[in-house]
């Protein structure tokens, strides 16, 4: 028995509320540097502070996906755990700007991504676990779009808010300027909203109904154990370890990126390290006006990527958008005006709508559909752990192998995401829907 496919407006509701996830992310991305360094960071100390993130990403994604695999309530299976996730995030977005102390922002950015984990990891399992294999590309792509938007709105904001309505952005030293804190509410009321929406207006399956559409019988299951999921990460497909690689060195990447393209930038085009001056806030704003348009360009890809593929491969549409975004990022370091950092977004949105939504839809046909929550939530190791390793030595190499120069720290990133591209070409893609993939991935492959 087929699953029905699903019509555009079904999967757009399903998909609506990542734009939340996303403005909670794109806030944490563009602007958690600048808190730091504004509670008095140095910037060797920013990637330490950094490291709660992915290091809650490591623990919390493949716990919630164990156990959302084995949920079912009368809200559904995995619907319970987006609703919990975005109030708690709410409550992070809210609290963070407004931190005394640095650690206590340190603290809420701890709580923030957790509970942003909570939310997010199902809504991976969900596209896997309501559309046909020939629509999770599509399924995919429209969460990259909300993605994409989401970004762009929460990324872009604090400029907004000071450009267009006045809003400071400036503050006494070691205050959060107003523009930021007034971001951070506005991300928290669309967080929770967006869940709101596609809690009400998704449907899930039933445990009964996915196994019949896999042909199999349905047996309760059993209660979570620790044995299993060690014997489960042992057992992982091939096709997720060979994409592991790809994602170890595509996430490196991104992370030096949103550690070090405030600073970068501030110091390097707009010439100041003063946290309190005009112009290093005019700079801050600029970076995240330039992280609002590789988002936007994101959003725009989401709808051209899966046209790509059918037409190519999945494999060669993200091999090919890495190694672009990987030449846009290392070549920032050549960029003399704020200006010109806009074509370099271009590249780097492409590499980005294509990280969030390729791997995921190769993977997707690799894994047992009874553990898909669990495994993309292990898949999220291959996500966090080079996060992890970037904030562990980032700083270190930034101080003494870089002279504190943090523009050599995004040419590394940048080198990091061509190699990730390359290495695309070792993954097996067991469910690739082109019926002639067989024959024109022979040309992508051998580039």
């Amino acid at each position: 028995m087929e699953k029905p496919r699903l019509s555009f407006w079904q999967i757009w509701n399903m998909s609506f509320g990542f734009m939340g996830i996303q403005f909670g992310f794109g806030l944490q991305n563009a602007n958690v540097s600048r808190i730091f360094e504004t509670l008095g960071a140095s910037i060797d100390q920013i990637p330490i502070l950094w490291i709660a993130a992915p290091l809650t990403g490591l623990l919390v994604q493949p716990i919630i996906g164990y156990f959302s695999d084995r949920t079912w309530t009368g809200l559904g299976r995995r619907r319970p755990y987006f609703l919990f996730g975005a109030v708690a995030s709410s409550v992070a977005l809210i609290v963070m700007p407004y931190s005394p102390y640095l650690w206590v922002a340190a603290g809420m950015l701890w709580i923030l991504d957790a509970s942003i984990n909570i939310s997010m990891e199902p809504f991976r399992a969900l596209v896997a676990d309501n559309l046909p294999s020939e629509q999770r590309t599509q399924g995919f792509a429209v969460q990259t779009f909300f993605i994409g938007v989401g970004s762009v709105v929460a990324s872009a904001m604090p400029y907004l808010l000071t450009n267009v309505f006045d809003v400071s952005n400036t503050a006494p030293a070691g205050e959060v300027p107003p523009s930021v804190k007034i971001s951070f509410i506005c991300g928290a009321v669309v967080f929770i909203g967006s869940i709101l929406w596609t809690v009400i207006r998704t449907k899930e399956y039933s445990p009964q109904e996915l196994a019949k559409f896999n042909n199999e019988q349905f047996e309760p299951e059993e209660k979570a154990n620790l044995k299993e999921i060690i014997t489960d990460i042992k057992a992982m497909p091939k096709t997720m370890v060979q994409l592991a690689v790809v994602q170890f060195f595509s996430w490196f990447a991104l992370f030096a990126m949103w550690i070090y393209t405030t600073s970068a930038v501030t110091s390097h085009i707009f010439g100041t390290t003063d946290t309190s001056s005009v112009v290093y806030n005019e700079g801050a704003d600029w970076v995240g006006l330039c992280f609002a348009t590789y988002n936007g360009i994101s959003a725009l890809a989401a709808f051209a990527l899966p046209w790509l593929a059918q037409r190519t491969s999945r494999k060669f549409v993200h091999s090919l958008s890495l190694i672009i975004g990987g030449l846009s990022l290392a070549s920032i370091s050549l960029i003399e005006t704020p200006s010109m950092l806009m074509l370099n977004m271009v590249g780097i949105g492409l590499a980005w709508a294509s990280i969030l939504c390729m791997p995921y839809a190769i993977l997707a046909g690799a894994l047992p559909a009874k553990k898909m929550g669990f495994y993309m939530g292990v898949f999220n190791f291959f996500i966090v752990l080079p996060q992890i390793l970037a904030a562990g030595v980032l700083g270190f190499f930034t101080r003494w192998a870089f002279g504190g120069n943090t523009m050599m720290a995004i040419v590394l990133g940048g080198a990091s995401m061509i190699f990730a591209g390359l290495m695309v070409s070792v993954v097996k893609d067991e469910d690739e829907p082109n019926s002639a993939s067989d024959q024109v991935k022979l040309k992508p492959e051998t580039v």
